[in-house]
């Protein structure tokens, strides 16, 4: 079983591209693992309370769990729009986790991990928690990224997690694969450094904050957003669910879990809090978590804020491009890990150069040439010329190399791979030439060969494809006469279409995003055309 999991999306907001490249890498990487005959749980959702939710709610009239739900329905209806296909759904709210949250933290207060004390300090609205002397700046002030900073005292519940720090950094250093990639791994054990000799605020008082889960020992707090949170990773999936639940098997989802989050929140709350939370609750080492850390999506260079005004509403591209080439372009142009910049203009280059003109027009050649030349038959033909042995150990590596880095999740050196061999058949089609082929009859051998490679490229790595866009996967695969279902990445090999097999007539599966300019001379041709 392979169990993948997106950090839930905080309800204070409208969903923006940032959401969308997180849940669209985890759902490719689902479809992967599912095209590799895996059994996939998919869980993502939404963290519903906290004080800025709260705040938003009270100022729209609402109450907070309606407020919630009334943004959860705007990430659903964008989710569901670009084909992310998860199996569960994570909601704080839901009574199943509240009722999971209740039971750890009265393990944790019976074990000794939790206790109550005063404390006088620093508080940052916009990220809910306590700031001690190391989040100052050099200037001695609290950095932009806190927003408003308040003077608070008062008394709250805590959790010992510098008794947990020792074992983290240990168990941080000895295991290289818990943070993905590498680098990001480094940035946490620096972090893991600092951290020592604090404790995690678990609670907040009723009277500063009412939206939370209520501590079940004493009755004046709720629990810390970030603490219930964390939880939905494993409450969602089954842990310590009540008799009867519908809720999973924890046993079969746990321990073979990838978590995909960004970069911002891997320190503190889940390479310090996360993870020493899960051991202080007795998970052993061999059940921690793994965290696939991505960057974010900048606009040259500066982070997406609203601050700045220039957050990216997914909705737009989607009306404005497709959710075909949003899904594309978001996995193509980021390498798992890295930051990347947001360009529009790149979107449309990107998705008319490699799928449009590149995939589509292959596909449309090879097939329309088949039933040209061919009627419509796959035949094997003659024996491998240079060329075409070299087109066919393309392909062969071409996989190989796919499988390689999807593992490894560098989805987008995946889709380059992909991509460069296109370019090999397209290269093939210009040298081979089967129009001029067709006009010799002796040369039938020939042409049915070089056909026969063409639409077997076509049908792997329209397969291969369909991990990152499904319903084009789909589209190419039926032109072909293809079961996609009968196919394994890791064993696939040349010959999915075999002698005698037929093709279908072509259809444009990835139909060209114009211009403003371009649709104006495409109207004014029809209107043309209309007149006479």
């Amino acid at each position: 079983m392979f169990y993948i999991t997106t950090a839930i999306d905080y309800t204070n907001g409208a969903p923006h591209i940032g959401h969308a490249y997180e849940k669209v890498l985890a759902d490719v990487l689902a479809r992967w693992h599912r095209m590799c005959g895996e059994d996939v749980y998919y869980l993502t959702g939404v963290d519903q309370h906290g004080q800025k939710v709260q705040q938003k709610a009270e100022a729209a009239g609402m109450e907070p769990k309606e407020y919630a739900d009334m943004v959860m329905q705007k990430f659903i209806a964008l989710w569901e729009r670009l084909g992310i296909a998860y199996d569960g759904w994570a909601a704080t709210s839901d009574p199943r986790h509240e009722a999971c949250v209740g039971k750890i933290l009265t393990a944790l207060k019976e074990k000794g991990c939790l206790y109550k004390k005063a404390y006088k300090g620093f508080y940052s609205v916009r990220q809910e928690q306590f700031l001690t002397e190391k989040e100052r700046g050099e200037d001695g002030n609290f950095g932009p990224e806190w927003g408003e900073v308040v003077e608070l005292e008062e008394e709250n519940w805590y959790f010992n997690l510098s008794q947990q720090i020792p074992w983290l950094k240990q168990y941080v250093t000895d295991h290289p694969e818990v943070v993905t990639p590498e680098f990001r791994r480094q940035n946490l054990l620096n972090a893991i450094e600092r951290s020592e000799g604090v404790d995690l605020c678990i609670s907040r008082p009723k009277s500063r904050l009412a939206w939370g889960i209520p501590l079940p020992f004493d009755e004046e707090y709720v629990t810390y957003v970030w603490f219930d949170a964390l939880v939905n990773y494993i409450s969602f999936a089954g842990y310590l669910k009540e008799e009867g639940s519908d809720l999973p098997e924890f046993e079969k989802l746990w321990p073979s879990v990838c978590e995909v989050i960004g970069k911002d929140i891997l320190v503190p709350a889940h390479g310090i809090y996360w993870l020493c939370m899960l051991h202080a609750m007795g998970f052993e080492d061999k059940d921690i978590p793994r965290l696939l850390v991505h960057g974010w999506l900048n606009i040259k260079g500066e982070k997406m804020s609203k601050s700045l005004g220039n957050i990216v509403d997914p909705n737009d591209l989607c009306d404005a491009f497709g959710p075909e080439a949003v899904r594309y372009y978001l996995v193509r142009d980021t390498k798992t890990g890295y930051d990347s910049d947001y360009d529009p203009e790149r979107l449309k280059m990107i998705y008319n150069t490699e799928l449009a003109n590149d995939l589509g027009n292959l596909c449309n050649r090879s097939l329309n040439m088949c039933l040209r030349y061919c009627g419509g038959t796959v035949a094997i033909g003659a024996e491998d010329d240079e060329l075409s042995a070299n087109l066919r150990n393309s392909m062969a590596d071409t996989v190989k190399r796919f499988c390689q880095l999807m593992d490894e999740y560098n989805t987008a050196d995946a889709l380059a791979a992909l991509n460069a061999h296109v370019g090999l058949c397209n290269g093939y089609i210009e040298q081979k030439q089967p129009w001029v082929l067709a006009k010799d009859e002796t040369k039938l051998p020939e042409l049915q060969r070089t056909l026969a490679h063409l639409l077997e490229s076509c049908a792997q790595i329209g397969y291969l494809l369909g991990c990152v866009l499904p319903d084009a996967s789909a589209r190419i695969l039926s032109q072909l006469n293809v079961d996609g279902s009968k196919l394994r990445p890791q064993t696939l090999a040349w010959g999915v279409l075999e002698n005698g097999h037929t093709i279908q007539a072509p259809s444009p599966v990835f139909p060209r995003i114009l211009s403003e300019e371009e649709k104006a001379k495409l109207a004014a041709k029809a209107a043309k055309k209309s007149q006479k």
